[in-house]
């Protein structure tokens, strides 16, 4: 299959590249870029085509798919185009910042039977997976609370980074329309896998570093049950580990990453010697995941402790899109899943913003 990447924007975008290139099933063969100067570099870069308008790539009946890593408000400009010319879709998280544009996107994505898979790479780890299946066994009995944690340093200004690592257009509330919770959205994401779709979110907002945008947050999701649900994300936090804390009426359960938990970005990665790409993010982790039911013989008087070998991740999100368009199935808990992102990213933004809890059902939809 022949993908383009669509701008170089986000700073995930040559990960994606680099998968393109490394994987079988695809070959990378043009760029466009809204920033012309980048994209032609990255194009030089990589020894393909730089093509300078986004309508003109979208055109060429020899490319099959796209990698979109654009800023955030172009997303539903591009991926409704992309969709129409019939080109399967790839891209970074969120697929839009309001449910009204992922809707529109999603309807053109349908109409015209193309493939559509978000990078929501934390939810393809074998950790996730195994928490899954732990929650559907019934072991945790009913869930009464999820929370989700994960945090990197990018907008602390040191030494080494005065302005911080992260880039800086990742601050611009124009192009990436928000901050922490919709860029760092795995708790978000995760949160709403292991516990469902909430029915109103409330948020707190803070930004450390004084950006324009929030680099601190905490999203509380609310169920009719009585559950409750935390996803905490910071681009603020020096060391703290990803972790999962889950409660239920029969059992508990607790997961964290040890070692370097924090992000490690390309200049780090490039200084150290080894590629910068998603199956590399968790270089020396140490995964444990511990669990106490009443439901399991080995895990009613003590805690059961298991490790999961980074090995044993499943294939990532891009080549899921790859196996998805080659046997022509449908990737739909990615699109559901995507979409409750969206929303709930919608309602916290909203929600900080107003100071007041925000029902999903009361989000604007595409007409």
């Amino acid at each position: 299959m022949r993908v383009a990447v669509l701008s170089f924007w986000h700073v995930h975008g040559k990960d994606y590249a680099n998968e393109a290139v490394a994987h079988p099933g695809t070959e990378l063969v043009a760029i466009w870029d809204e920033d012309a100067t980048r994209g032609q570099a990255m194009a030089t870069q990589y020894g393909v085509e730089f093509i300078a308008d986004y309508k003109m790539l979208l055109a060429r009946t020899d490319i099959d798919g796209v990698i979109v890593t654009s800023p955030t408000n172009m997303h539903r400009e591009l991926m409704v185009a992309a969709a129409n010319a019939g080109k399967h879709i790839f891209t970074e998280k969120v697929i839009a910042a309001h449910v009204r544009d992922a809707e529109a996107i999603m309807e053109a994505v349908t109409r015209n039977g193309v493939t559509f898979v978000v990078s929501l790479y934390r939810r393809y780890h074998a950790s996730s997976v195994a928490i899954k299946a732990i929650i559907d066994s019934g072991a945790l009995g009913e869930l009464t609370y999820v929370r989700v944690r994960d945090s990197h340093n990018g907008a602390l200004r040191t030494a080494e980074n005065p302005n911080g690592w992260l880039v800086a257009s990742f601050f611009d509330p124009v192009l990436a329309q928000g901050g922490v919770v919709t860029d760092l959205c795995h708790p978000v994401y995760l949160t709403r896998y292991f516990l469902g779709r909430p029915v109103s979110v409330s948020a707190t907002y803070g930004s450390y570093s004084q950006r324009p945008v929030e680099d601190n947050a905490v999203v509380s999701l609310r169920y009719a049950n009585g559950a409750i649900g935390i996803a905490e994300t910071s681009f603020a936090a020096r060391y703290s580990p990803f972790s999962v804390e889950i409660h239920g009426t029969e059992g508990s359960l607790q997961y964290e990453q040890l070692g370097i938990g924090e992000m490690i970005d390309e200049r780090r990665d490039a200084a150290a010697g080894r590629p910068h790409d998603p199956a590399t993010r968790l270089y020396g982790m140490h995964r444990v995941l511990r669990v106490r039911s009443t439901q399991l013989s080995d895990a009613q008087t003590e805690w059961m402790t298991q490790t999961i070998p980074e090995q044993s991740d499943p294939p990532t999100a891009y080549s899921q899109w790859v196996r998805h368009i080659s046997e022509k199935t449908a990737p739909s808990e990615n699109t559901q899943l995507a979409m409750d992102l969206t929303a709930i990213v919608e309602a916290a933004n909203l929600s900080a913003q107003e100071d007041r809890g925000v029902r999903l059902d009361s989000l604007a939809h595409h007409a």
